[in-house]
């Protein structure tokens, strides 16, 4: 009964004179005000009320509270709320798992901008002895991140006796003295992350200096090092060596040495003083491995690795074919004089390469911070350079260096397309291109085809598929300097487009404040430089800028199909297009004498007019041209760019010519990219 009555108490009190109960009283001693009769709540049943005659009101009992929950029209939209909440929950979790299916692998680091190639040497020097360094480096990262550039990529720095200028390994886990310590490397690899970029390193795993700790103890049969380099029994007599046989170093002459303290010789395939390794010893492999390793926890982001195709080598020394089977055996020393089956691309070279990318791969677990392998394997065919890419489930390297580019003396669209189409079409599917158009072996641009296809070919080199790579200083058109007077034993016409990077129009083109530079700056570098050209509008180094802009910020160029259109003798033509978009871009590069193109003959269904987008003279600031006739000087290219409401890949009839290696497709709805197109 006491029960009874305090639930009617309750309800009482909280309807006196249907005034709101707002839950706590503040002043205890406030009279209690006496219900009107009018406003008296009526008790039904066992204290239950009235559910026509009470409101909800703030403050009720849960006894109270239960009484309205329960009802229809409280309990009907609650329900509704309640699996209205678990539907949408439900669709956000699937449309995030779709998104997450049907979206395209976003591009890495190395796919996504420009890598920048450094001959450190020649670069910048910090400490006025006429040497390039990695402190100078560190001093121009601003200029290179100007650049949009991604990815440094720094030729050999170890410790050597600089033979060659680049090879010739003493260790491979010290800095030449030349170009500063390893806290400098150190204090250089955290600058380039700081500003978000990467580093990768050259790596030559293929030989050593004849001054490593290795050579030495191996030519005294010391322990496992005995076989450490590839060594057979030679007749020598009075000063003369008889070879084992007939094969020769990438110099001249025979690639065997006799060594008067093994008393047997040593292979090189370079040269005397670089003895190569031999892979088909397992120590050899774990020592590599372990190089490999070491600068990888230092941090590098990837290597180069270089001279992959000479790792092995037949064992049964075999004589290598004479390309002219008629020429007296005792007159071949040249190395082009023979063919290279036995010392090149052997079986078991990709088993080796295979090898280092394993190693990598253990490093690139961590989010963020996968590591880059490239190999380069110059003067191979195309056919057995892709076979560096891996195969589709067993990886190699990201990509083999595209050096075919440099390996041009003359230009045209015909040679031009010659080049492309050769790789893209030999290319793995679903594998990723690059191209180089410089290299510390190769003839500089300006030197090779003239100051004014240098616009020309950096336009060329960025609205390609892939990765661009840049030889520094090809950004503004430097050129190769004269022969220089080195008292060196190989050819030294290797040092001719390594000459110091061109500042300003300072002593010695800025790069060194010293009395002497190692090697002569050229003699265009008062105009020619990095300060003159960056005040100029029209300049190579603005247009560079422009183009690597261009590259950073259109989805057609990073992520778009190439369509291969037309080439003559003059001229070639391509177009970069995505779905989703309907805009195109056509590129227009002339090499040949000034011509008036008519693209309305490549029936494309052009408009009338297209604009231009970026142009590599002054005269192509001009904002529109006539599809009918595009007017073009020598060594001039066009980005122009219309709307098309069907891309050309989607055309039978340009089905062969277009190609892509990541395909993605875009939605403007929801400003995606999409791999289900």
């Amino acid at each position: 009964m006491a029960e009874d009555k305090g639930k009617k108490d309750s309800i009482r009190m909280s309807q006196k004179g249907c005034q709101t109960n707002n839950g706590f009283v503040q002043n205890e001693d406030t009279p209690e005000l006496e219900p009107e009769p009018s406003s008296s709540v009526s008790i039904t049943g066992a204290g239950e009320p009235d559910a026509q005659r009470v409101r909800p009101y703030a403050g009720m009992p849960k006894e109270v509270l239960f009484q309205f929950s329960g009802q229809a029209r409280y309990r009907v939209p609650r329900e509704i709320l309640f699996w209205l909440t678990i539907v949408v929950v439900l669709l956000l979790i699937a449309a995030t798992v779709a998104i997450i299916a049907i979206s395209p692998k976003c591009l890495d680091w190395w796919q996504a901008g420009p890598m920048y190639q450094i001959y450190p040497r020649s670069f910048k020097d910090s400490d006025e002895d006429g040497n390039g360094d990695l402190k100078g480096i560190q001093d121009k990262l601003d200029y290179i991140a100007a650049l949009n550039i991604k990815t440094i990529w720094i030729t050999s720095f170890y410790k050597s006796s600089l033979k060659d200028f680049r090879y010739g390994i003493e260790d491979f886990r010290e800095i030449d003295p030349i170009f500063g310590t390893m806290e400098d490397f150190e204090n250089l690899l955290a600058a380039i992350h700081d500003k978000g970029l990467k580093l990768i390193i050259d790596f030559i795993p293929n030989h050593t200096s004849d001054k490593h700790p290795w050579f030495e103890m191996s030519r005294t049969r010391t322990g496992k090092y005995t076989d450490y380099y590839i060594w057979r029994d030679c007749a020598h007599e009075n000063g003369v060596t008889v070879p084992p046989n007939n094969w020769l170093s990438v110099y001249g002459n025979s690639s065997w040495r006799f060594d008067e303290v093994r008393k047997q010789c040593y292979y090189h395939q370079f040269l005397p003083e670089q003895p190569d390794l031999n892979f088909r010893n397992a120590d050899v492999h774990e020592e590599v491995k372990e190089i490999i390793q070491f600068w990888l926890a230092k941090g590098v982001d990837g290597f180069s690795f270089d001279a992959v195709k000479f790792l092995l080598e037949a064992k049964d020394l075999r004589d290598e074919i004479q390309v002219n089977k008629s020429q007296n055996p005792d007159t071949v020393t040249q190395y082009s004089e023979l063919y290279h089956d036995f010392t090149t691309t052997q079986v078991g070279t990709h088993d080796i390469v295979r090898s280092f990318r394993q190693t990598m791969d253990r490093y690139s677990r961590e989010p963020g911070r996968y590591r880059f392998m490239g190999t380069e394997a110059y003067a191979e065919s195309t056919a057995r350079t892709m076979m560096y890419y891996g195969l589709p489930f067993v990886q190699e390297a990201d990509f083999p260096f595209n050096n075919f580019f440099t390996t041009l003396h003359a230009l045209s669209g015909n040679l031009v397309h010659e080049v492309i189409l050769s790789w893209m079409a030999n290319m793995p599917e679903g594998k990723w291109p690059n191209w180089m158009l410089g290299g510390p072996d190769s003839t500089r641009l300006a030197s090779r085809f003239g100051d004014q296809y240098v616009n020309i070919m950096n336009m060329l080199l960025f609205t390609l598929p892939g990765t661009p790579v840049t030889y520094y200083g090809e950004e503004l058109g430097m050129q190769d300097i004269l022969a220089p007077n080195i008292n060196e034993r190989y050819d030294t016409s290797t040092l001719l487009s390594k000459s110091p990077m061109q500042w300003d129009n300072s002593s010695n083109a800025g790069f060194s404040e010293g009395n002497h530079t190692w090697l002569p700056t050229s003699s265009d570098y008062h105009t020619v430089n990095v300060h003159v050209q960056k005040t100029q509008p029209t300049s190579a180094l603005k247009l560079y800028q422009d183009l690597s802009l261009l590259h950073a910020n259109e989805l057609l160029i990073s992520r778009g199909w190439f369509c291969l259109l037309s080439s003559d003798s003059h001229s070639v033509a391509y177009t970069r297009e995505l779905d989703g978009i309907d805009t195109v871009f056509l590129v227009v590069l002339n090499f040949g004498d000034p011509t008036l193109l008519n693209l309305q003959e490549m029936n494309l269904g052009l408009p009338p007019k297209l604009r231009v987008r970026l142009g590599t003279s002054p005269a192509s600031a001009r904002r529109e041209v006539d599809s009918g006739g595009v007017a073009l000087e020598r060594g001039e290219g066009l980005i122009l760019e219309y709307s098309a409401k069907r891309l050309l890949h989607q055309q039978a009839a340009f089905s062969d010519k277009c190609f892509i290696s990541s395909r993605a497709c875009y939605s403007s709805a929801l400003d995606i990219l999409y791999s289900v197109c």
